[in-house]
């Protein structure tokens, strides 16, 4: 989350909303965020019902879930998958908003 906090405003620039979804409970979760003054949204997700839909895995003997980032469009739909095997498998921000400036890419048609 440090990683995503660095380049926050880069995100927004990016026409991006950040939402981190978390195994912990609503409080625990709320108490995190307002301790670490975090600028994006996080969502308490002690029952697994969001990562369920998405796939992530949980590996019980890495003592919780893999790392995923899901970078889902204006309509809803997932437009970049990444499950990561550990946590230093992550994508770097400026691989993501790469990414974010392709699927954001809109041709100007000529006439």
């Amino acid at each position: 989350m440090v990683q995503l906090r660095r380049d926050y405003t880069k995100f927004e620039d990016a026409q991006t909303q950040i939402m981190v979804v978390g195994p912990e409970k609503a409080k625990a979760f709320a108490e995190y965020w307002g301790e670490h003054k975090l600028p994006f949204i996080g969502l308490p997700d002690p029952k697994h019902s969001v990562l369920k839909l998405y796939g992530q895995e949980i590996k019980l003997f890495k003592l919780g879930r893999m790392p995923a980032q899901v970078i889902i469009d204006k309509d809803g739909v997932a437009r970049y998958v990444h499950y990561g095997h550990s946590m230093s498998d992550i994508p770097k921000n400026g691989e993501l908003l790469e990414i974010l400036a392709e699927l954001n890419y809109s041709p100007v048609l000529k006439e």
